[in-house]
């Protein structure tokens, strides 16, 4: 059982990406498509090894700001998921109110940020922040929101108050979506960090990618993707472990 689920979870999506991969590079050589409008992830890799001394300090830039603006929605949105979960007064209230602030394309908050803030990291973790918080106040609104009102009855008929119900069944009920959540909050930081580092920081994968291109060098920003793209399902799967480790009562 253990053998299947491991074939499942690495060695499948392992070899789905191997297959994409040799499918791009056949492709561009059949077709001879030049590297400046799509390079072939053989190039990508020669421009990494070639500038990876300079891609590693920006990679690592890009993964701080998107951990602490990452970690900034992961705090607001389970705080703010769990008051408009737990009442409907401000469920009603604030939830219109979270899907038109979450409708307001964040790329565009960037100018605003650097006339408020300057050019630098600070822009980077608030967009990161501003694009990860609703899936998660979302997911964890709907969890704490959706008890079974006959569990509620049972558990008021015994005495439960309404913080009891709150922190003994919502929150734990919430759990699996919280989770959820995470997976991809985790994927949408890294984009609102590249983003923001395109326009407004000095420091970055998003500047050197900004910095590739003024140079014409499509290989070197593949390289930066890619490199992103890792870190990316690094965290994911870290959110997945966990995920397995805390809530594994909700799978079967």
């Amino acid at each position: 059982m253990r053998t299947s689920a491991l074939l499942h979870r690495v060695f499948l999506p392992t070899i789905a990406i191997l297959v994409f991969g040799l499918s791009w590079e056949i492709g561009g050589l059949i077709f001879n498509v030049d590297e400046f409008v799509l390079p072939r992830p053989s190039a990508a890799i020669g421009a990494y090894f070639e500038w990876q001394t300079a891609i590693w300090p920006n990679a690592l830039q890009t993964l701080f700001t998107t951990l602490v603006g990452l970690g900034l929605a992961i705090v607001t949105g389970t705080l703010i998921g769990a008051l408009i979960g737990y009442s409907t007064l401000l469920y009603d209230a604030l939830y219109p109110l979270l899907v038109a602030f979450n409708s307001i394309p964040k790329a565009a908050l960037v100018p605003v940020f650097v006339i408020w803030f300057g050019v630098g990291t600070l822009p980077a973790i608030l967009i990161a922040f501003l694009i990860s918080f609703f899936p998660i106040a979302v997911n964890v609104a709907t969890g704490v929101a959706t008890v079974e009102p006959e569990l509620r009855d049972v558990l008021r008929s015994l005495g439960a108050s309404r913080l009891d119900l709150f922190v003994k069944v919502g929150f734990p009920r919430a759990l699996p979506y919280f989770f959820a959540s995470l997976k991809v909050a985790a994927t949408l930081a890294f984009v609102g960090s590249i983003v923001a580092e395109l326009g407004a920081s000095n420091r970055g994968i998003g500047n050197l990618m900004v910095i590739a291109s003024s140079r014409f060098d499509v290989p070197l920003v593949f390289a930066g993707l890619f490199v992103v793209a890792l870190m990316g399902i690094a965290l994911y799967a870290v959110f997945a472990i966990l995920e397995r480790r805390v809530v594994a009562w909700a799978y079967r």
